[in-house]
């Protein structure tokens, strides 16, 4: 790496089945994108974007539906150990979701292309952080069940970056924001500072990730001549469908850009079960 450009190796990245290869050529690809060894011109015979409907994933962890999933709790080492891997699989998910924003959308301008491989480089450094975690533990990644929600939420938006901005980043990730702090005061309580660490690190990142879904939304919407608040509302009411949840992290999301009429709509439907 390279040759190519960015798009080649953004699809390369997103292939990878290992997951610590994967954050290895996220960080070199980013590399190199900063360093100006690549960029953004065409590649003859590999420059049309191609279906993805599976990334590059290990054989485990084993993806089962949400509901089959216990409950996580952090009083006990194990209930921390699947903690730590629920997590780790958010921030693994979380790096196939940047690499294929930069694949799939290239007809945006390239600093929507910098930006999201900017977010698959510190998802992959938060995707490491979680494993050494992991590793204190006596766990690895794999060694737990996990659901594929995240992606999901790629294969139902790749037909439209303003929707899957919207999506994405401004709803599924922005959750992050709002529980985050919660789990790191019990995590405090249980003696697990080290991983309060880590997870203030991955917090202050986030902020900036949905930031960024913020701003692409935004520019979409203008490009589009469409109200971004009005829009957003009826794209949280048409993919979430009750899944709208409190409480909200209200300094954390303004911090990523929302205002002060999309937490009002983000109240109105949490409280209305998302209809």
């Amino acid at each position: 790496m390279p040759p190519g450009n960015l798009f080649t190796l953004a699809r390369q990245c997103l292939e990878s089945t290992d997951p610590q290869a994967k954050c290895e050529l996220s960080e070199r690809a980013f590399r190199s994108l900063e360093d100006g060894l690549i960029g953004f011109e065409k590649v003859d015979g590999a420059d049309e974007v191609q279906p993805i409907g599976v990334p590059g994933r290990p054989p485990r962890p084993r993806l089962v539906a949400p509901r089959e999933l216990p409950r996580r709790q952090p009083g006990s080492p194990a209930g921390r150990a699947a903690l730590v891997h629920a997590l780790a699989h958010i921030e693994f998910n979380a790096i196939n979701l940047a690499w294929d924003a930069v694949y799939r959308f290239r007809e945006l301008p390239h600093d929507f292309h910098r930006d999201w491989a900017r977010v698959a480089f510190e998802e992959a450094y938060h995707f490491r952080l979680l494993c050494q975690r992991l590793e204190v533990l006596g766990y690895r990644y794999g060694d737990f069940d996990a659901h594929d929600g995240l992606w999901e939420m790629a294969r139902r938006t790749a037909h439209d970056p303003l929707v899957r901005m919207a999506l994405v980043p401004r709803v599924l990730e922005a959750r992050g924001l709002d529980v985050t702090p919660g789990l790191m005061e019990r995590l405090a309580k249980a003696g697990e500072q080290p991983l309060v660490d880590v997870l203030e690190i991955i917090l202050r990142d986030e902020i900036g990730h949905v930031e960024i879904g913020t701003r692409w939304f935004r520019y979409l919407c203008e490009q589009r001549g469409l109200d971004a608040d009005t829009t957003f509302a009826a794209l949280v009411r048409e993919y979430m469908k009750g899944r709208v949840k409190r409480p909200f992290h209200y300094d954390a999301r303004r911090a990523a850009g929302f205002n002060a009429r999309e937490m009002e709509d983000l109240e109105m439907l949490a409280g209305d079960g998302g209809r």
